[in-house]
């Protein structure tokens, strides 16, 4: 993303959000393991941590110090500023870190757009698509914030997994539920599944968009969707996504259809 952003002339800066990161492909302007970091945090005899407690507790120290991230981005003034976030979902689901730093970025009058990712690896099954968009749900709530839901890595899977993921972009929750019930035995996950996949359906807030970063399209269409969302130049001349609801299915289809041809 950073690189499509630079071929474009774009200013794009990352922040580092994750404690536990270790290498980078791309420069960022400030990284959160200048202000304390999972290694140390696990090698302190008093605190004692795992992986994972080493990392919330690491998000809550943030949380009570975010002047030095304010310190870290200075005076930005029409910059476009990713922010790299760990991957644990019960940061976005039952902790009240990551809502604590939307809050803080919207004081500091940031138009925040949530991008929440999903490895298409494990998406290619009706159930697991189906834990994957109440995880994304459950996030979309917990933070309060426009979300775009993007399915990675689309360029690692096989021409017959792409075929198969592409009913999940549109998904028809109703023969979602027949595939899901003929797997499972018990009636009343039977029944569970079925009212979860309703209400997936009635509302429809959680629609997935394929990302492949050797597609420049595939970037392109994700980035237009963001940009749409926070009204990213809205002082310039204003253009729509060029994947509007109602074309989206032939774009998608189109992806799909280069990839097939291939």
């Amino acid at each position: 993303m950073v690189q499509h952003c630079e071929a474009l002339g774009r200013a794009v800066q990352v922040v580092n959000l994750d404690p536990a990161a270790e290498l980078f492909s791309y420069p960022v302007m400030a990284d959160i393991r200048e202000l304390i970091e999972v290694d140390d945090v696990m090698e302190d005899e008093s605190l004692r941590f795992g992986p994972n407690g080493g990392l919330v507790f690491c998000m809550e120290y943030f949380a009570n110090n975010f002047n030095w991230l304010e310190e870290s981005l200075g005076h930005v003034e029409d910059d476009y500023i990713l922010f790299d976030c760990p991957g644990q979902i019960e940061l976005y689901t039952h902790l009240p870190v990551m809502k604590q730093l939307v809050e803080q970025l919207q004081q500091w009058e940031f138009r925040v757009c949530g991008v929440f990712l999903v490895d298409s690896q494990f998406m290619v099954e009706s159930f697991k698509f189906i834990s994957g968009i109440l995880a994304a749900l459950s996030a979309m709530i917990s933070l309060e914030i426009p979300q775009i839901n993007i399915m990675t890595k689309m360029d690692l899977l096989s021409k017959k997994a792409k075929k198969e993921i592409e009913k999940y972009l549109d998904p028809d929750m109703y023969s979602m539920i027949e595939d899901s019930t003929n797997i499972l035995k018990s009636k009343m996950f039977k029944k569970l599944t079925k009212s979860i996949c309703g209400l997936i359906d009635d509302y429809g807030m959680v629609r997935f968009l394929p990302f492949d970063r050797s597609d420049e399209e595939s970037i392109n269409i994700v980035l237009q969707h963001i940009d749409f969302t926070i009204q990213y130049g809205e002082d310039l001349e204003f253009k729509e996504p060029k994947e509007c609801e109602e074309d989206k299915s032939a774009l998608v289809d189109e992806y799909f259809q280069d990839h097939v041809d291939e």
